[in-house]
């Protein structure tokens, strides 16, 4: 994979797929109190609460305290429940205490949506490879440890290859929102991103 792809490919992991060494991918909790998580946990993503660049919720209905954890200028640790998410087809969640030490509790998603709702195509830890081939690892262990394996610009993490007009024209054609428009300006970003992702290999 060439070096712009395997770029492109850890951006649309959304803000973090991480590969675990911990116990496998493991879909359900042994965690006591953990949440189950399911298709129907992911919605249309400008409906989440933005945060600078992305979108955030809070499955367990804290998103006071996920918010307190995504605007702290010094770093935080997000609670139990919390979803991170850059573009659609990708999320976080935060899952109960204990769920697995070297993800930090993170469980990640690769997600397909369309109108009719959202499917869970991989979900996990180390297993999970988004459909450009590319895992987050490489990017998201570099975040400095206040950050909570989130990766942002000024987080530690190595930059990415992906225009903000990208990722704003992704959020705001999710398929799952009410009869999202195409801005000439998002149609025009979409297609340069279409391009990077068939740059040969």
């Amino acid at each position: 994979m060439s070096a712009l792809k395997a770029g492109v490919s850890t951006i649309l992991c959304g803000v973090a797929f991480l590969l675990s060494t911990g116990p496998g991918n493991a879909t359900e909790s042994t965690v006591e109190g953990d949440l189950h998580i399911d298709a129907k946990s992911f919605r249309c993503i400008t409906k989440m609460t933005p945060v600078r660049q992305f979108y955030v919720d809070n499955l367990r209905g804290n998103l006071d305290a996920t918010l307190a954890a995504a605007n702290s200028t010094m770093g935080a640790v997000y609670p139990p429940g919390s979803v991170i998410q850059l573009v659609p087809g990708e999320a976080m969640v935060k899952r109960g205490t204990g769920f697995n030490t070297t993800t930090h509790d993170w469980e990640f998603f690769e997600l397909d949506v369309s109108k009719d709702g959202t499917h869970i195509r991989k979900r996990g830890f180390a297993d999970v490879v988004n459909r450009f081939g590319g895992n987050c690892f490489g990017c998201h262990i570099a975040a400095r440890p206040e950050w909570d394996l989130v990766c942002e610009a000024d987080h530690g993490c190595a930059p990415i290859p992906i225009t903000r007009a990208m990722i704003g024209a992704l959020q705001r054609t999710d398929p799952r929102c009410d009869s999202p428009t195409i801005s000439p300006q998002d149609a025009e970003a979409l297609k340069q991103l279409n391009q990077l992702l068939k740059a040969p290999q």
